[in-house]
């Protein structure tokens, strides 16, 4: 990220915006069980939503000083910080209860890729696993604010069909304000 975003995405409005608006639509009705996985937690606003609704969380982030940050913030806790890869996860097949995303896969720099990192979400969820997560859509604005970073917005007419595509069944996407949000099942 370059540093204007990565400080927006640790800034106070930035954590307002993704507790009050983002997550109550994305995670509402949501049962994500016992064993979580997060994939790009950047500073961890999402996390600690998420570590409060599920036994054990592990976020697994790409960028070492962002995954040390938030290991040592949320050391003691019921979350487990990675440095990894989304699109190569070390973890063993149908292993989680439920895998979630916000505002992380426009960073994937192809579509590829993406599609690599949602096919290992589904590689390593639990048959009937739950997938949520939230991106927002192509925007000028979002194209100028990524100057010299990777911004690859997943249009969410096409989602649907990628998701179904890697191993996903119960595809619902919605849009809202800031972009999408969906839940899907890993088959």
């Amino acid at each position: 990220m370059n540093s204007a975003h990565l400080e927006f995405c640790a800034s106070p409005e930035w954590r307002t915006i993704v507790e009050e608006m983002i997550l109550p639509d994305a995670l509402r009705n949501a049962k994500l069980g016992t064993e979580v996985i997060e994939i790009g937690p950047g500073p961890g606003f999402t996390t600690d939503v998420l570590r409060k609704l599920t036994d054990h969380l592990i976020a697994v982030e790409v960028d070492p000083n962002l995954a040390v940050a938030l290991k040592s913030r949320l050391q003691g806790t019921n979350v487990e910080v990675v440095c990894g890869d989304a699109t190569s996860l070390d973890f063993p097949d149908d292993r989680f209860s439920a895998a979630a995303s916000f505002h992380m896969l426009h960073h994937i720099a192809s579509d590829d890729a993406q599609n690599q990192a949602l096919a290992e979400l589904a590689r390593v969820l639990r048959q009937g696993g739950l997938l949520v997560a939230a991106d927002g859509v192509f925007s000028e604005g979002s194209l100028a604010f990524h100057e010299n970073d990777i911004y690859n917005p997943i249009d969410p007419e096409s989602l649907r069909h990628r998701l179904e595509l890697v191993g996903f069944v119960s595809v619902n996407v919605a849009l809202h304000d800031l972009g999408w949000f969906c839940s899907a099942v890993a088959a």
